[in-house]
């Protein structure tokens, strides 16, 4: 099976590792710090707080940017559920605004007519690495005085009109998950020019304490700490950071070969028939090609989408769905009708992930394509 996505590890991160082990500290400490300092500095931003996963780092940017029980959060139905479950954690309400039809990111015209006075904060997505519009979104915010917080997850590595993506909102998250383009096994980050907010989701981020642990155990600051609020166990470990510090030095030569893969993606499925894949967006903006989707005319074919997902992990293509959208899950299906949100509504019919991580062949893409290809010529109905 040639999966959707594979981790690419190499022995500099094995031995980064190794010499984390045998230093004796594995917990927060002198590897998380450099790493977020590399990590601020590849974003253009003034501060970063690494964290055990994208979810947290998340969660502790909605709390560090003032939202809290009863504020509205408008974002995009087009995203893994985490995005919304952290809205609720802190007893807020996700507002769901409909997305692009060519690149499923967040409609601004969408969001604007969502906003009220209970809005706190605007959270995109950057589907698939591709930035969304991003100075309308920041126009909004700042004309009505609401947190532009970015879910990033996708994007590590993008650029919208020349400026990193992490630069721009008042709060950025990014997410170490394995199939990410960089990886720490599992963490996340949260990056911000605000040094206020910076703070505080530092300290949210280990219990609440008034100090860092590799402060208080490092012998930079005083044994004595106080708790000044009921903050989380959200640190990220060393041996996390050991492995992001080398990730992280080879992050644009990798994306630069997903970018070069989804140009074969891209080339080769113009020859296939009721498939295509996401469109491009009218502004200047580098792609981080974090998943490959394609939109597949259902509406033509014997197999709906879940069919063809099927068929092509039968034919030894690892397939995904990504994802299905916030309004159609069982949690969330009070929130917004189908009809409020037609375009993910209409795209979860279609669409599905086709395997995207560097280490793959360019055969490898002619090998989906070709399988894609047959599935679909094996299922057009015929009149």
């Amino acid at each position: 099976m040639l999966p959707y996505a594979r981790p690419t590890i190499t022995e500099a991160e094995i031995r980064e590792v190794e010499e984390c082990l045998r230093s004796g500290w594995l917990a927060t400490g002198p590897r998380t710090q450099r790493f977020e300092e590399a990590l601020a500095a590849y974003t253009g931003t003034s501060h970063c707080v690494a964290t055990s996963s994208g979810t947290a780092a998340l969660h502790l940017a909605l709390l560090a940017a003032g939202v809290g029980p009863g504020d509205e959060v408008i974002t995009t139905p087009m995203t893994w559920v985490s995005t919304a479950n952290v809205v609720l954690h802190i007893g807020a309400v996700p507002v769901f605004a409909d997305v692009e039809h060519a690149t499923l990111n967040i409609d601004t015209e969408r969001v604007e007519a969502q906003i009220t006075a209970k809005t706190r904060a605007i959270m995109p997505v950057h589907y698939a690495g591709l930035p969304c519009d991003e100075d309308p979104l920041l126009g909004l915010c700042r004309d009505r005085g609401i947190a532009l917080v970015e879910d990033a997850a996708h994007a590590l590595g993008a650029s919208y009109k020349g400026r990193p993506i992490g630069s721009i909102g008042d709060a950025t998250m990014f997410s170490f998950h394995p199939a990410k383009n960089l990886t720490t096994g599992e963490g996340g980050a949260l990056v911000t020019n605000d040094p206020d907010l910076a703070a505080h989701a530092r300290r949210l981020r280990y219990h609440g304490i008034d100090q860092s642990p590799e402060n208080r155990f490092g012998g930079r600051g005083p044994a004595s700490y106080d708790v000044v609020e009921a903050g989380f166990k959200y640190n990220i470990s060393d041996l996390q950071s050991a492995i992001g510090l080398h990730q992280l030095a080879k992050l644009d030569e990798r994306n630069q070969r997903r970018g070069e893969l989804a140009g074969l993606y891209r080339q080769q499925l113009a020859g296939v028939e009721h498939a295509e894949p996401m469109g491009d967006a009218p502004y200047t903006y580098d792609h981080a090609w974090h998943m490959m989707v394609v939109r597949a005319d259902t509406d033509v074919l014997s197999l709906d989408r879940d069919g063809l997902v099927q068929a092509l992990r039968d034919r030894g293509v690892g397939a995904g769905v990504h994802f299905v959208p916030l309004h159609l899950q069982t949690l969330y299906r009070n929130r917004a009708r189908d009809e409020d949100l037609p375009v993910a509504t209409d795209a979860h019919r279609r669409i599905l992930t086709l395997p995207l991580f560097p280490d793959m062949r360019d055969e490898d893409v002619a090998f989906v394509v070709g399988a894609l290809r047959d599935v679909i010529d094996g299922c057009i109905r015929r009149t």
